[in-house]
């Protein structure tokens, strides 16, 4: 009489537990490991670590109320911050631009009071160098809302971090004109809301 083996043999492609598994416990699925991704830019001096998350959705009202005199096409939205907070919300908005695969080169960050640590420590070494970088646009510019040299880019970030309002009332629209797709302001609410509605 032949013998009969008492288990059938196991065979690779056949599905079930393998023999590390019989212990009674499942074998873990192996997750997908991520890869690196596009490496941010370096931070700009006097940049914060903290991130905002995006606000997706539309314009806030009183961007919509500004849209007529942005270009065709030009989205706006308006980021709270007080005054004193205004830079570092922007340094956020250009961080989360920059984390979404714009490019340096397609930002320009304004300021209607002090200026910009990065354009304070970049002017220091002369007008010629700053505004060379700015003609190079192969980085995000940083630069005073009545700066008269500026040219327009995709994105227009306003950091309204002091100013007089008349001053606020004219870097406004001037920013709507150099943004050929999208505005950011960060400001105060109520202060940019007061500016937009006053015919802004």
């Amino acid at each position: 009489m032949p013998l009969i083996p008492e288990e059938p043999p196991i065979h690779e492609s056949v599905p079930g537990p393998r023999a590390g598994a019989a212990t009674g416990r499942t074998a873990p699925t192996p997750r997908p490991v991520p890869g690196p991704g596009p490496r941010p830019a370096p931070p700009k001096p006097g940049a914060t670590g903290s991130r905002r998350p995006p606000v997706p959705g539309p314009p806030r009202p009183a961007a919509r109320d500004a849209a007529a005199d942005a270009p065709a096409g030009t989205q706006i939205q308006l980021i709270p911050a007080p005054a004193e907070g205004a830079l570092d919300a922007a340094d956020e908005a250009v961080d989360l631009l920059l984390d979404s695969g714009r490019a340096p080169g397609e930002v320009l960050v304004l300021t209607t009071g002090d200026p910009h640590p990065w354009a304070a420590h970049e002017l220091s070494f002369g007008e010629a160098s700053y505004w060379a970088q700015h003609d190079a646009r192969d980085d995000v510019f940083y630069a005073a809302a009545d700066a008269e040299r500026l040219a327009p880019r995709p994105v227009v970030v306003v950091a309204v971090n002091g100013g007089t309002d008349a001053a606020v009332a004219q870097a406004l629209p001037a920013a709507m004109a150099r943004a050929g797709a999208l505005l950011i302001v960060c400001g105060d609410p109520q202060r940019v809301n007061a500016l937009l509605t006053a015919g802004v």
